[in-house]
C-alpha cells in the first residue's frame, strides 16, 4: 500500500545524478517474473522497466498484477529496453 516504485527493474540508475552520466549496467536481466502482485503506487508510473540498451532486459512477465496510483487512479507503465510478456489481469496495461 501506498509504494514508491511498486515494479521497477532501473539499470541506469546513478545516485543524486552525478558522477555517472552515460555509464551503462554491463549486468543482463532476464527470465524474471511478477506475480499476483496488487497494491496502490504513491508515483503515477507503477510499473517501470527502464532496461540499458547495452545489456537490454528479456523475458520480463507480468501475471495478474493490479496496481493503482493514489488507490484509486489508473496507474501507467513505462518501458525502456524491455522485451517480455503480460498475462492474466494485468493493470496498468502493459508495455511490454
Amino acid at each position: 500500500i501506498n509504494v514508491q516504485n511498486p515494479i521497477i527493474i532501473d539499470q541506469n540508475y546513478c545516485p543524486d545524478h552525478t558522477n555517472c552520466p552515460g555509464q551503462e549496467s554491463g549486468v543482463k536481466v532476464s527470465d524474471v517474473t511478477y506475480q499476483d502482485i496488487h497494491g496502490t503506487s504513491t508515483t503515477e508510473v507503477a510499473v517501470k522497466f527502464d532496461c540499458s540498451s547495452k545489456s537490454p532486459c528479456n523475458n520480463i512477465r507480468l501475471q495478474d498484477v493490479k496496481l493503482t496510483y493514489k488507490n484509486v487512479l489508473p496507474a501507467q507503465a513505462s518501458c525502456s529496453h524491455a522485451v517480455g510478456s503480460a498475462s492474466g489481469l494485468v493493470q496498468p496495461s502493459s508495455c511490454l
